[in-house]
């Protein structure tokens, strides 16, 4: 069934005697545990009008600004079809709206969404792929293509991404978390989408509502999964709401902009002033961004119902929400879990950036920190950015006794920590940071890097074009590590895509990053399985993941110097076993006294024989 989201086909379902611009959300299913949808009519002066449906109607709110109506409707037991709502001058009807609940699909309330099964490809649409030409460029959207620009819209779309699912699943991900897709109207840098001005509408540069289900549906037909980028803190300032509001507090006011302080510690601070806590979660993360105000319940109201929509609309297998810990503690936590109570099974991952694993740790569900101060996100994930920091010095920092490959020891050893440390997204980079391959300009210590994130615990997730060697510096701007992924767009003069279009050294990195997330996908002992780690000697640190049936030895040696384990010491998690076979190099490794390994190597050792 094709839901494609017009205004000329919302008019259709009016006599507009009574302008009304706008119905959100445009429809609703049956069958729903938010079954109380509060539907947003906007138009002019419409709130003198009375408000009747062939639905429940639980309440009709009206606001300071005259152009909205806020009316609650019931559609428990209500079978799926076509409903009304009208508006009345007095007893004269002077708009007619034809509301649809439609039919839900079969077992959507247990979806199964993304987990630690998976592996993550991270991608900027704007910069992946062209598939469209012909919608790079809309008369009504102000920032034009401009393929030259570093910051500038290049082109890429949703088609683009459907184009190269063949390669994104040859690689090895299970899933693609896309970064926002819905309208940006912004006159610049929109090629983002993290400044929304339509959020029940996909950017007509990207493509439309229907392309979005197409990219679901055929994720779905290869087993693949799709994860929205989902943003509860600011839209644009170019909003259609921003820029009629319904209510001064619609967003956090100083009055007006306000910048953000960024220093989230001060959301969980006890001793923090009420000051700086306001400065930090109510400030703005830039004037282009108004804060909205999540403890305002039409608010609150809004967004729930725009992200059940588009998990039931769109068919999704999870949200990432972008600036989680910048939102109204208490609002945030009622959002996460309406949708949750929605979805029990349905993953969401937030992003927590901080340093320490204590104050990430109190932003997931059911956290043993934020318990202390009896606080509940119900955010089943966390991204695990002190792991992200340990990896990018521990590889190239000067070893000494806290640093090196002890960094990574010690952000394992913070674990205990986590309610669930299965559900952590692990990354080395992303949308934000410096580019991988930037950092470590070296393919050893890519391996590395890439052997760590296959066997880690947690989701790992990749960005776009590390696999090939793509490299970017954040202190460039960011559209140095937003780069065109090459062969993208028509006349490029290499198609990374393919085995024939890439140069030797895109096909090694390829070609390992393939073999180890491809390796990955069927085992469990990886996904779910526990984690025995050894102090690292000399710069070689081993760990060990284990389950009832399978046992996996992991060695990273990040000494430029060949070395000789002495595997007495590993007894315990050795258990016995005398052979196993190394993922990395296919060859068959006999576990005897010692194991040597050369300079900058890492083994992944499949036990298989006592």
């Amino acid at each position: 069934m094709k839901y494609i989201i017009t205004l000329m086909g919302l008019f259709s379902f009016l006599n507009v005697h009574a302008q009304i611009e706008r119905v959100e959300p445009p429809f609703w299913w049956e069958g729903m545990q938010h079954s109380q949808i509060q539907v947003l009519l906007y138009g002019k002066n419409i709130s003198k009008y009375k408000v009747e449906s062939d639905l429940p109607i639980t309440n009709v709110l009206k606001t300071e600004n005259p152009n909205y109506l806020f009316v609650t409707i019931e559609t428990k037991d209500k079978k799926a079809g076509n409903y009304h709502i009208s508006l009345l001058d007095k007893s004269k009807k002077v708009g007619n709206i034809r509301y649809e609940l439609k039919t839900r699909r079969e077992g959507s309330a247990y979806r199964k969404s993304f987990d630690s099964s998976d592996v993550v490809y991270l991608i900027m649409p704007d910069r992946f792929a062209n598939g469209k030409k012909d919608n790079d460029a809309f008369s009504t959207l102000t920032d034009k293509l401009n393929r030259e620009a570093a910051d500038g819209r290049h082109g890429g779309d949703i088609q683009g991404i459907i184009n190269h699912l063949d390669y994104i699943q040859s690689l090895g991900a299970t899933a693609i978390w896309s970064t926002p897709l819905c309208e940006d109207n912004e006159p610049q840098h929109s090629y983002h989408t993290y400044a929304q001005t339509d959020v029940y509408k996909i950017d007509p540069r990207y493509g439309t509502n229907e392309e979005y289900v197409q990219l679901s549906k055929a994720l779905h037909k290869r087993g693949m999964k799709l994860i929205k980028d989902y943003v509860t803190n600011h839209w644009g300032s170019q909003h259609w709401i921003v820029k009629d509001l319904p209510c001064y507090d619609w967003l956090h006011q100083f009055p007006g902009y306000g910048q953000s302080t960024f220093r989230m510690s001060t959301q969980m601070d006890s001793n923090a002033s009420e000051w700086d806590k306001k400065y930090c979660e109510k400030g703005w993360f830039a004037r282009s961004m108004p804060d909205l105000n999540q403890a305002n319940p039409l608010v609150l109201n809004y967004l729930t119902q725009n992200a059940i929509w588009w998990i039931e609309y769109a068919d999704l297998d999870g949200l990432r929400v972008d600036t989680y810990s910048y939102n109204d503690k208490e609002g945030i936590a009622k959002w996460t879990k309406a949708i949750t109570d929605e979805y029990p099974h349905f993953n969401i991952m937030g992003e927590v950036w901080m340093n320490q694993s204590a104050q990430v740790s109190y932003w997931q569900k059911d956290s043993p920190i934020s318990a202390i101060q009896s606080y509940n996100t119900y955010l089943p994930t966390v991204m695990d950015f002190p792991l992200f920091n340990a990896i990018g010095e521990a590889f190239r920092i000067t070893p000494s006794w806290d640093k090196g490959m002890m960094q990574l020891y010690d952000s394992f050893a913070n674990d205990f920590l986590y309610k669930d440390i299965n559900n952590l997204l692990i990354f080395a980079e992303n949308h934000d940071t410096s580019r991988l391959n930037h950092i470590y300009p070296k393919m050893e210590d890519y391996k590395l890097i890439i052997t760590l994130l296959a066997t880690a615990r947690g989701i790992p997730q990749l960005y776009y074009g590390s696999e090939i060697a793509m490299a970017g510096d954040k202190s460039k701007g960011d559209g140095d590590i937003r780069q065109d992924f090459p062969g993208g767009w028509q006349g490029d003069t290499r198609n990374a895509f393919t085995a024939t279009g890439r140069t030797s050294v895109q096909k090694d990195y390829y070609d390992f990053t393939s073999k180890l997330f491809n390796w990955r996908k069927d085992k469990a002992v990886i996904h779910y399985g526990k984690t025995k780690q050894y102090l690292p000697e000399n710069e070689m640190y081993v760990y060990f993941r284990y389950n009832d049936t399978e046992t996996v030895m992991v060695v990273l040696n990040n000494s430029e110097k060949p070395q000789t384990l002495q595997l007495n010491r590993f007894a315990e998690s050795l258990a016995g076993f005398l052979r196993g076979k190394d993922v990395v190099s296919g060859k068959e490794i006999v576990l005897g006294d010692t194991l040597e390994i050369g300079g900058k190597t890492s083994f992944i050792i499949e036990m298989n024989g006592k």
